[in-house]
């Protein structure tokens, strides 16, 4: 599944995960954005693991914001915007 969103403001934002057993699998989040230090990265796509597929935005960002340790600086993204990049892979809807 595929989902792209583009923050107001920012970057673009891309995620392609699969579902298992209602579960988010294999997220990668990529996109036109920067994160300090590099390997923030694997710890967003670790916090979206394993979610409900259906879990909303709120949720969704709210684990993302839980796994960034102190001191990562996002440019151009954020967790709110990550989960809707995650909602639309996950419905396939451009405007979820």
């Amino acid at each position: 599944m595929h989902g792209e969103y583009k923050m107001p403001g920012g970057k673009l934002i891309v995620v392609d995960l699969a579902v298992r057993d209602g579960c988010l699998a294999e997220v990668q989040v990529s996109g036109d954005f920067f994160l300090e230090p590099d390997d923030a990265l694997h710890a967003i796509d670790a916090a979206l693991e394993g979610h409900p597929a259906d879990a909303d935005e709120q949720v969704l960002a709210a684990a993302v914001r839980a796994q960034l340790a102190p001191g990562v600086i996002m440019y151009g993204i954020s967790p709110e915007a990550v989960a809707v990049a995650v909602r639309r892979a996950v419905t396939g809807d451009p405007a979820a």
